[in-house]
């Protein structure tokens, strides 16, 4: 079945967001707000504030609250003057010279942004810069000349590289043509290359006058990131809400895809255009920690600092013959789920799956490649290793930004994001030891608690005869007093 892909584009005054919708439904999120936009992309002149020897490492001023983070593999160094070569003729990789070689406190360094600051990490740097434009990338500090693994026919591999190569000349810079090169002619990656070469320019001209922590090429819009990364053959249309974008984004269709211009819609009508396609309920479905899948099944997703697993589930789903055909077809259906969930909840870094328990070897091969394939159409480059020996799936996606949930959450504030608040026997038990406390280390003829209704209820309710005791062995008279204001694990108790 052919896939029918739009791209919706919502503007507000503070904030943007852009949809991916495949076949009617939603497969990709998108989020700027104009207070908090993305680092990614953007070169900054900065300042290493620390050298961290046992780190490999330095922390780079660039004008961010915190200091961002840059490693020496991600330096760029001069190429050997000679390669050494083994007894094997093996070629030998030079060491990775040490960071206090290559950065010292103070140094000025021209950066560029690889990922956002994530929780409670700094951005990540790198000085091995590299510009995007539709169909290139271009490394000025780099002889490189690949192609995206994307574009799998070697003949097509192959003359993309001689038509770039053949313009590059003697160029001393490096590229690597993008998906979006797959089919173009000479004529629109020769303008890719003028466009790159005119940009580069005017960043290496910008470097001496930019002062340290100031942002010297800052990377386009959302959507106009979105229309040139997103926009490729499978687009049928892409609808944008706002006039004034619609207009922009005309513009650079014109300059750079001309022949896609016709696919750009601008949508006029009263009724929200995420309305349209259900996208807010799937956002909303999507911060949720549970997914029903249509068999019955479910799964689970818990993203914690260090990863995020997927529980799956089979639920009420009880199969046509037995039970491993059950547990195969759901595993098939949590497969294809769980590509559209990485997806659309932006969730990089390691994740840990847990299918359920298969017998049969073919099956496990089966569910791997199912869940190999959806994750075909993913922009982000992923990586899925075989059932380990405890039955899980491991497997890595890259992350730059930060996860839909982090975009649009924060921590709880009454169980500060554990998802789970302390009893009201447990809050109760803790007051009484709260008073005997402050009893023995202040002076007071008397005591007032003030804490939830639902704690002190329970306190005079059931723990009647315990205040009456705690009241006899302390010798003060002890009142309880219910605030609406208070949350469960919230109390105080006032010395009168």
């Amino acid at each position: 079945m052919p896939v029918s892909e739009e791209i919706l584009i919502n503007v507000t005054p503070r904030e943007t967001r852009v949809a991916v919708v495949e076949n009617g439904m939603l497969q990709e999120v998108q989020i700027e707000r104009s207070a908090r936009r993305g680092y990614v992309g953007n070169i900054y002149k900065g300042r290493v504030q620390r050298v961290m020897p046992g780190m490999q490492a330095a922390f780079v001023d660039i004008g961010l609250s915190r200091g961002a983070f840059l490693h020496a593999s991600d330096i760029t160094r001069a190429a050997p003057e000679s390669v050494a070569v083994s007894e094997d003729e093996e070629t030998v990789v030079p060491p990775m010279p040490s960071i206090n070689e290559l950065l010292h406190e103070g140094q000025e360094v021209v950066v560029q942004v690889l990922k956002d600051p994530i929780g409670s990490k700094g951005a990540r740097l790198t000085t091995q810069l590299s510009i995007p434009s539709r169909c290139l990338v271009l490394l000025p500090y780099s002889h490189v000349l690949g192609v995206s693994a994307r574009i799998e026919d070697e003949v097509e591999r192959d003359r993309l590289k001689l038509l770039v190569s053949a313009h590059a000349g003697d160029s001393p810079m490096g590229y690597i043509v993008r998906t979006n090169a797959d089919g173009q002619g000479e004529e629109v990656l020769a303008q890719d290359m003028a466009y790159l070469g005119r940009l580069w320019q005017q960043i290496r001209s910008a470097v001496n006058a930019t002062v340290v922590g100031q942002c010297i090429y800052e990377d386009l819009s959302l959507p106009l990131r979105a229309v040139r990364d997103l926009m490729r053959q499978g687009v049928d249309k892409v609808r944008v809400d706002s006039r004034e974008t619609y207009d922009k984004v005309c513009e650079f269709t014109r300059q750079f895809m001309p022949d896609w211009a016709d696919r750009l819609e601008h949508y006029p009508g009263e009724r929200p255009i995420f309305d349209l396609y259900g996208v807010d309920d799937e956002i909303e479905r999507a911060l949720k920690r549970e997914v029903p899948l249509k068999s019955g099944g479910s799964l689970v997703l818990d993203q914690t600092e260090a990863m995020t697993t997927v529980d799956v589930n089979t639920g009420s789903f009880l199969g046509q013959r037995n039970l491993e055909e059950t547990v195969y077809r759901t595993n098939l259906e949590a497969a294809q789920a769980v590509a559209r969930q990485l997806r659309l909840r932006n969730l990089g870094g390691i994740i840990i799956i847990d299918f359920i328990d298969m017998i049969d070897a073919e099956h496990r091969r089966q569910v791997l490649r199912t869940l190999e394939k959806a994750l075909i159409r993913d922009h982000a480059k992923t990586a899925v290793h075989d059932f380990s020996v405890l039955g899980l799936v491991e497997m890595t996606r890259k992350r730059t930004t930060e996860s839909l949930e982090r975009q649009l959450c924060e921590p709880c504030p009454t169980c500060g994001g554990r998802g789970k608040v302390k009893t009201s026997d447990t809050i109760t038990y803790e007051i009484f030891r709260e008073i005997t406390r402050a009893v023995r280390q202040f002076d007071a003829s008397r005591l007032l608690v003030m804490a939830a209704p639902v704690v002190v209820n329970k306190i005079l309710d059931e723990e009647s005869a315990a205040v009456a005791e705690l009241e006899e062995f302390l010798g003060k008279s002890i009142r309880f007093q219910a605030d609406e204001q208070y949350s469960q694990e919230q109390y105080d108790v006032v010395l009168l």
